[in-house]
């Protein structure tokens, strides 16, 4: 497809676009629209199309006509990436067998298929409720598509049945990553048993490669056949719906996963400050649902998001080849680069998998004692310079026929290696606040020795201030130097080659995708191999020493398994944080290319309109206030559903807790933890989901530049408050694991101020922050189609509809804002009622007045002011059997 020769020329098809009588529908097919192509909409999107559906229309050029060098054809080297595709899923199942086959007590084997079954009860649950979000977008699919735009049955299916196969790709790799982690998890503790740090290091990363090579091969493997196999003219609806099936699988499992994690993980937590239990007790019922929530928020959501991420990136830059690249044969050149370098970082990866575990073993092979953080950083810095130098080299072998010696290859190649090099800094930089040997963190421990939780939690915030400030500097550095590379000569090339630019750097910061998934998934297996360890009671196992020397040929170390488990827990704890600032850098490096492709439409190539990008004009103004609003509004509905979960989630606990006799929790009683945690999870997600939809649209018809200013700032807010909050509390987790380990102090005042510092950071650093990820992409991509209807609509003097919607869109805005406050707050009966506690002035009862039969407090709420009991203090007492009807007697611990 010819591409315009610059901005001014696509402004007439713009125009055409905005004239099409088929716009003059009724409010609800053009809610629809905006539903599903926002959803897809990529970046460089300019609305030139000559006919509606936007980039559904885009086609292909001829790939066959690329000649690398030697002649290799072009089409040669993208079934060469198909091969890689092939080995990186080969490689994927091979780990799987081989953790599977690896040696297992029992015990710790029966525990962790526990975890698994409650782990796939949750993506059968969460399945089920994508199915129906699906079914939704599906009519509207139809709707849009086939009504609005008048495309064929055929085409329309093909949107569909892409749709479907981008939710089946997530789907697919989220459960892959929970049944590698379930087998990993009960293997790395019982190898810890050995007494040597080597394989307990080595395990876990196995596992994190085996679902990184996975997730980004699977990804790769079908745009690539996209591109090879299917007709051109179908490619563009054949992108769009792969984008909105990873979009809708991303939000329902990042989100829901985020609250999932963290209503179990404070709810187990508190027991230990409530009960004086120690950390994974087998009798805490919550432990299961922890373990399972380590697998849903740390696993199936970075796996999920992702995917999402590496598959839209890829649609983005894609089509802004096509329509931003004047010469047809650029455009084929530029698209093979592209998938070729993807391929190439796939090998640099495994290489550096390769030799980095080969170092490893050789190193710690006698080691009784190993920094575990040590393997992790060496395979992150190794393989983003073999990265880089394979993309300089990938880049002159594609690209030097297509330069005529203008130097091209370089250009782009030193353009991606910014986002490259961002892959490998922004992990040190968050190691600077968040490892267990920062001194930020070990601040937060000092802080607590004598000012407690209140300082802990100040100490906490400090460093969470000052790692936004550090990190931000460094994206604002790496995407200036890219800036600058774009201006030595590629607007011969192309229109707007800025916006390229960046969308390169999200590429190149995604480009080393299997070890950035690799190093977060070491973190769930960690963590799950110490609650392993301590659920399967092995140690209190009658004759399990005499069992293990006979089954294993094993001497247990008991002392020494425990002490390497909780080092190895930090260490993950650290690199699950590494993983965050990589993915909100790269959500909000591709929203800024989005952006610059709304403002290029909206002012005509920048010819006309630019004193509307000023402070001097209001609306513009007023979406910048606006926009850090409702990122203010979005974390803390995602704490509020959090909070009340964890509430109704630990009031179940403390009714059935048993520490009299009973060795552990039922799988009935951990099941319905998870439940709850489900229940929570589901409700405060779609809400949370529905209030950015609408919010998004309601503001794009307001005006066009106020809505400029919008996304401008909910991508610099989100970025700053996404950072900010998983590094302050990737902090607080740490200085908790200081303390237990290092200090050797559980059970103290010290151990149970650092726990609610760490219940203060769970929903910040793995609900919060990690869902504005997929919020800022959602807002922008909605947005997209959103502003072009508005303004369409206005040219053909529907602006009262125009200011209709925006006002109705508006409301629904505000009730779903609403909702999702007064719809979980924590109320007064155990099923979520809403009236709360203490009595507020607006209830109906007068001063006095009796409670209705069923609405008796619940002992655990302690609304009896005349006697507190703090909880750090005292066991809380038992529920009365007639307020708990199927409540188990409580026993309480000596003392």
């Amino acid at each position: 497809m010819d591409a315009p020769a610059s901005r001014d020329d696509e402004v007439p098809q713009t125009t055409s676009v905005r004239r099409r009588p088929r716009r003059r529908r009724a409010a609800a097919p053009v809610l629809g629209a905006l539903v599903l192509t926002g959803c897809a909409a990529p970046p460089g999107d300019d609305l030139a199309a000559d006919v509606h559906g936007g980039e559904a229309n885009l086609v292909l050029p001829d790939l066959g006509a690329v000649t690398a060098l030697a002649g290799v054809p072009g089409r040669t080297l993208l079934l060469l990436g198909l091969v890689v595709c092939a080995l990186g899923l080969v490689f994927g199942g091979f780990v799987l067998t081989r953790l599977r086959r690896l040696p297992v007590h029992h015990s710790m084997r029966e525990v962790s298929e526990l975890i698994y079954a409650t782990c796939r009860e949750y993506l059968l649950q969460q399945g089920r409720f994508l199915l129906v979000l699906w079914a939704v977008i599906a009519t509207v699919i139809v709707v849009y598509y086939k009504v609005l735009v008048g495309f064929g049955w055929g085409k329309v299916a093909v949107v569909i049945a892409f749709s479907l196969v981008g939710i089946a790709g997530s789907y697919a790799v989220a459960w892959f990553g929970i049944r590698v982690n379930t087998f990993a998890n009960s293997r790395t503790a019982f190898a810890s048993l050995h007494g040597r740090p080597l394989p307990v290091a080595r395990i876990p990363l196995q596992a994190g490669m085996a679902i990184g090579m996975v997730l980004i091969s699977l990804e790769l493997l079908m745009m690539l056949v996209i591109l090879l196999f299917l007709p051109p003219g179908v490619a563009g609806a054949c992108f769009i719906g792969f984008a909105i099936g990873e979009s809708l699988g991303a939000a329902a499992l990042r989100i829901a996963g985020g609250i999932f994690t963290k209503i179990a993980d404070i709810g187990s937590d508190l027991m230990k400050i409530a009960f004086r239990i120690k950390e994974d007790d087998a009798r805490n019922p919550g432990v299961i649902a922890d373990c399972t929530g380590d697998n849903a928020g740390d696993s199936v959501g970075p796996s999920a998001d992702g995917f999402e991420t590496y598959g839209v990136t890829g649609v983005a830059l894609v089509t802004f080849v096509l329509l931003g690249v004047h010469d047809p044969g650029v455009q084929a050149g530029l698209l093979v680069w592209l998938f070729v370098v993807r391929a190439v970082m796939v090998v640099a990866s495994g290489l550096s998998y390769v030799a980095n575990d080969a170092w490893t073993r050789r190193r710690f092979r006698a080691a009784a004692r190993m920094d575990f953080e040590a393997p992790l950083t060496q395979l992150v810095w190794v393989t983003s310079v073999l990265s880089t130098v394979l993309t300089f080299a990938t880049s002159w072998f594609v690209l030097s026929p297509l330069g005529d010696g203008d130097g091209l290859w370089w250009k782009l190649a030193a353009i991606v290696s910014c986002g490259t090099l961002a892959g490998a800094l922004v992990p040190e930089l968050v190691k600077v606040f968040t490892s267990t040997a920062s001194r930020h963190v070990r601040e937060v421990v000092t802080s607590s020795r004598e000012g407690g939780a209140s300082l802990n939690i100040l100490s906490g915030l400090v460093a969470g201030n000052f790692s936004a400030y550090w990190l931000g500097m460094a994206v604002v550095a790496l995407m200036s130097g890219a800036y600058a590379v774009s201006g030595l000569g590629l607007a011969a090339l192309m229109a707007a080659p800025a916006v390229f630019a960046f969308g390169l750097v999200a590429f190149g910061f995604l480009g080393m995708g299997p070890v950035t998934i690799a190093v977060d998934s070491y973190g769930p297996v960690t963590d799950n191999a110490q609650s392993v360890y301590e659920l399967s009671t092995i140690e209190d196992l009658p004759g399990i020493e005499h069992e293990l020397r006979r089954d294993f040929d094993l001497a247990p170390q008991w002392a020494s398994a425990k002490r390497m488990l909780e080092e190895n827990d930090g260490a993950g704890n650290t690199f699950k944080a590494t993983a965050k600032p990589v993915l909100i850098g790269t959500a909000v490096v591709g929203a800024t290319t989005m952006i610059f492709s709304i403002i290029m439409s909206l002012t005509e190539g920048l010819t006309v309109d630019l004193d509307h990008l000023s402070l001097l004009h209001p609306p513009f103004l007023l979406g910048l206030v606006t926009g850090g609003a409702v990122i203010y509004w979005f974390t803390g509905a995602s704490i509020q559903a959090v909070t009340t979960g964890a509430h109704r989630a630990v009031a179940y606990i403390k009714d059935t807790i048993r520490l009299d006799g009973v060795t552990r929790a039922s799988a009935e009683q951990s099941r319905e933890v998870v439940q709850i945690c489900t229940q929570y999870a589901q409700r405060g997600m779609l809400t949370m989901f529905l209030g950015v939809f609408f919010t998004t649209l309601a503001f794009a018809f307001v005006e066009p530049f106020f809505f400029i200013g919008y996304l401008v700032s909910i991508a610099v807010f989100g970025l700053y408050q996404a950072i900010f909050m998983a590094n302050a509390g990737g902090a607080w987790d740490n200085a908790k694991k200081i303390v237990e380990v290092d200090l050797n102090a559980k059970g103290t005042p010290l151990h149970d101020a650092t726990i609610v510092g760490d219940t203060v950071g769970d929903p910040y650093k793995d609900t919060s922050s990690v869902a504005l990820n997929p919020v800022i992409k959602f807002t922008t991509l909605f947005g997209l189609l959103a502003v072009e209807l508005a303004v369409s609509l206005r040219d053909q003097g529907h602006g009262t509809l125009v200011a209709v919607l925006a006002v109705v869109l508006g409301a629904a805005s505000l009730w779903c804002v609403h909702r999702s406050f007064y719809g979980m707050r924590i109320g007064r009966t155990r099923d979520g009622g809403r009236a709360p506690l203490p009595p507020e002035p607006e209830t109906d009862r007068g001063p006095g007045t009796p409670m209705p039969p069923g609405e008796d407090t619940p002992a655990d709420t302690h609304a009896d002011a005349a006697a507190p009991t703090p909880r750090h203090d005292a066991v809380p007492t038992a529920r009365a059997p007639e307020a708990a009807p199927d409540a188990q007697p409580v026993a309480r611990p000596a003392g």
